[in-house]
């Protein structure tokens, strides 16, 4: 507590401003040792991007579409100015503008964005995150993988870094006997079951639903030990933004990485084909009116981009806070965050 006169000899009391702010967690929630230490990554991915002749680009984070992906949840807002008044979402990734920019002759192109989902807080989830993506016009998904691992190592410091590739279909067949692609539900939910899952019995999941939960409750904790592992080629009905290759088996041409069983990358060969990619949009919004969820806007100018004729191409994005997590052996995403959302 201070005190002042107030001229006319009594003393006025004023709250001491220190004491004002005793709660406030003012302080950030990584070491100053991690900061530096983000620096540095952004600065080791920039440089491979420029000795690959990749060109950093910006895209605007509020757009007035927002993905239908029923597994993401879009953050909504509104901006009230002049011509305003109308709902804008916080990308969940700059996706769709890249595509936009490829489509418009752009070369090979990168950014590292703050993107937003709603919903997602946990030890390795915060609802703001940083995403490095990036994209190759004339590169397969195979031929992407082969420069994640180099930028995975280039970051990490570890230039023996091995790793390995496996396909969807023989990482379910060979650790849990099951074949993905004609696997009963009630196969897959005793799959669950003797899995330790308590609560399979109960649940109501269609085929997807199912094997994604096998994959993140029962596999993906084995994926990437002492290495990368890209899990790749998945069903055709989990193909999301990626062409899918018809065969016997018809896979959609994506993967994703993992490091330590943590997934890191999520990355496609894209598709190209407009109407196929809203007739995959307009699925998506059935299955999140028959879930209650919101039904957001769909792209039309994604789609316009597409159907101009953007070129084959492979993209892929990638969570730098879990790669900074790896780096610094971090238990926790706060670790590596100045200020999470609780100190914002």
């Amino acid at each position: 507590m201070t005190t002042a006169s107030n001229g006319v000899g009594h003393l006025t009391e004023f709250p001491d401003p220190s004491s004002e702010f005793e709660g406030a967690d003012w302080r950030p929630s990584a070491s100053l040792e991690r900061i530096r230490a983000r620096a540095d990554l952004l600065g080791r991915a920039r440089a491979f991007f420029a000795a690959a002749g990749v060109m950093e680009v910006e895209t605007p984070i509020l757009s007035r579409a927002a993905v239908t992906d029923p597994a993401l949840a879009s953050l909504r807002t509104s901006i009230e100015g002049p011509g305003g008044d109308r709902a804008l979402y916080l990308n969940t990734s700059p996706e769709f503008a890249m595509k936009r920019l490829v489509a418009a002759g752009s070369g090979p192109i990168y950014q590292i964005c703050k993107v937003f989902r709603d919903a997602e807080r946990g030890r390795r989830h915060h609802p703001e995150f940083t995403l490095l993506e990036w994209y190759r016009p004339g590169w397969d998904h195979q031929r992407l993988m082969n420069e994640v691992a180099d930028l995975v190592r280039a970051i990490l410091g570890r230039p023996d870094m091995p790793d390995e590739r496996i396909r969807y279909r023989d990482l379910f067949m060979r650790q849990l006997d099951l074949d993905p692609w004609s696997a009963s539900i009630e196969s897959l939910r005793c799959a669950a079951a003797d899995a330790g899952m308590v609560d399979a019995g109960h649940l109501e999941l269609d085929r997807d639903g199912w094997l994604d939960l096998l994959l993140t409750h029962r596999l993906e904790s084995g994926l990437g030990r002492g290495g990368m592992t890209f899990l790749h080629d998945y069903p055709p009905s989990q193909a999301a933004l990626a062409r899918v290759r018809p065969g016997p088996f018809p896979a959609g041409e994506r993967f994703e990485l993992y490091i330590e069983g943590i997934e890191l990358a999520n990355g496609f060969h894209e598709l190209t084909d407009a109407d196929e990619q809203r007739r995959r949009f307009m699925d998506d919004l059935v299955v999140r009116r028959d879930l209650g969820l919101p039904e957001p806007p769909v792209d039309d100018a994604f789609l316009a981009a597409l159907a101009s004729g953007m070129p084959d191409c492979s993209g892929v994005a990638l969570g730098l806070d879990r790669l900074l997590m790896i780096a610094a052996e971090a238990d926790h995403i706060d670790q590596v965050l100045t200020f999470p959302v609780e100190r914002a």
